[in-house]
């Protein structure tokens, strides 16, 4: 059996000694390599937090996290801490903000090149990127200043991937995006996925991770509420509701549909609700 590549263990989290509920509250968790797992939750839930310390970006309070072969506690070092961003990939939300050199291919060469590698491997790492973000070779030599909000978007991500992270973390990447740059973006993320990145998705849009994820982590006041796959977590309105989650919207008309009297599965997307309403009414999607 796998090493999971996460293993979270009764972790807390305190931002201050002065608060008085922690962020995290002796949370348990294990990640599978490969999974792409949803991390939901209203805002201040603890998600954000979590998924910085998986990063590095901070000790626990108390408990561990094991990422790969590193372990971190509340008495680790800035190197052990360091250790963590060796496999971790982190972009956070409105990435684009971040964006600083006079050319792309020198932004999303910036990490490769702190990271010591040759010249050669930088420029291979910087093709790979952008190749993985579906944008043109040449887009290397342009400035990241005179994109559109989703292709700056799209530059932020290669600048994490170029450094071949095996975990990669997404904090809401499709915030502020149209539906068409979104569509195209989550389809990138979801190629990552299929080529063996480990994915973790913070979002606010139960639709995202209803089609994409295979497990989904729900927080709320610094807890593990339940992880479990997106069928069994959208089956339960009011477990929904008590969490301040949504209901995807291939859900909610597939539940309209069982009470309005049609034999339907409960669709996690709406092209797989397409395919059962084609299948049961003898054509084709589309048609």
């Amino acid at each position: 059996m796998d090493m999971p590549a996460v293993v979270i263990k009764n972790v807390s989290f305190n931002y201050s000694s002065q608060t008085k509920r922690p962020a995290l509250d002796n949370v348990s968790l294990q990640i599978a390599p490969g999974s792409f797992v949803g991390i939901v939750g209203h805002t201040g839930s603890g998600k954000s937090t979590l998924v910085s310390l998986i990063d590095g970006l901070g000790r626990p309070t108390s408990g561990q996290i094991q990422v790969g072969d590193v372990v971190v506690d509340a008495q680790s070092s800035a190197t052990d801490l360091a250790k963590l961003r060796h496999h971790v990939g982190y972009v956070f939300q409105f990435p684009e903000q971040q964006l600083f050199a006079e050319t792309i291919g020198q932004d999303i060469a910036f990490g490769p090149t702190n990271l010591g590698w040759s010249a050669d491997r930088v420029q291979a790492a910087v093709s790979d990127a952008l190749r993985m973000v579906d944008l043109p070779a040449e887009f290397a030599k342009r400035s990241p200043f005179a994109l559109s909000g989703g292709q700056m978007r799209r530059v932020a991500i290669a600048g994490v991937l170029a450094m071949h992270p095996a975990i990669l973390i997404l904090d809401e990447p499709t915030a502020g995006l149209d539906a068409a740059v979104t569509h195209r973006l989550m389809a990138n993320i979801a190629k990552l996925h299929v080529a063996g990145t480990t994915i973790l998705l913070i979002t606010h849009q139960m639709d995202q991770v209803a089609q994409y994820a295979d497990q989904v982590v729900v927080m709320n006041q610094g807890r593990l509420v339940k992880s479990a796959s997106p069928r069994e977590i959208f089956a339960d309105p009011a477990f929904l509701m008590a969490n301040h989650l949504n209901v995807p919207p291939a859900v909610a008309i597939s539940h309209r549909l069982r009470d309005a009297g049609l034999a339907i599965a409960p669709a996690m997307s709406i092209d797989a609700l397409a395919d059962q309403l084609a299948a049961k009414l003898g054509g084709t999607p589309g048609e």
